[in-house]
């Protein structure tokens, strides 16, 4: 049974999502953050992203990574046919908590980007152990940071964003993950002004 947020987002809001998000600016954007963000790793042959939605995040780290594979999770279908149309991208369509690698093994770097926010509470758990389980080196973690779980109201609706510190309860679940670093993205910054969230780059230990 899917969440009200999954149905959220599977539905005209997410389809709004798609259109208000689709400004080409934003890949040199993430360019720039991810630039920084892979400077402290190594040896990444294999990525994937939980909610992709058009591929931005991808995209740009295409620019960067052009022989890395690149594979994606997105729920939205409207989000689905945008990515179809960039080449050498492998896209799973359907819910993050539907997914599974067992048959795909991990991959060097899993992350999410403005997606944790937008989980159902309840269902945390089971997307930090897909972070985990999949993550062969790295997990990243691109989100609204508060020290405190909080709800925030998005664009008139309740339950449908939430702030906390990701990162560290998934280091709380998982001891041999490693903070390698962390950055935020200021909205006003002077060449490549993002959203306000922050990223936080785990490493595991093995």
């Amino acid at each position: 049974m899917k969440t009200e947020q999954e149905d959220f987002w599977t539905g005209d809001f997410g389809n709004q999502y798609v259109d208000r998000n689709s400004n080409p600016k934003s890949i040199a954007y993430r360019t720039a953050v991810f630039s920084s963000i892979l400077s402290r790793t190594k040896d990444l042959t294999s990525i994937i992203e939980f909610g992709t939605n058009i591929g931005q995040n991808l995209i740009a780290l295409r620019n960067l990574l052009p022989k890395c594979k690149l594979n994606g999770v997105e729920i939205n279908t409207k989000a689905i046919q945008e990515l179809k149309n960039i080449s050498d991208i492998n896209v799973f369509e359907g819910s993050i908590l539907d997914f599974t690698s067992k048959d795909l093994g991990q991959f060097d770097l899993t992350f999410t980007s403005g997606v944790l926010i937008h989980i159902n509470p309840s269902k945390l758990r089971e997307v930090y152990a897909k972070l985990y389980d999949c993550s062969s080196k790295y997990i990243l973690v691109k989100e609204y940071y508060n020290p405190k779980p909080i709800e925030v109201n998005y664009r008139g609706y309740s339950k449908r964003l939430f702030k906390r510190d990701f990162a560290g309860e998934i280091m709380d679940l998982y001891p041999n993950l490693e903070l390698v670093d962390y950055g935020f993205q200021y909205h006003r910054d002077n060449n490549f002004p993002m959203d306000d969230s922050t990223w936080f780059l785990l490493k595991k230990n093995t």
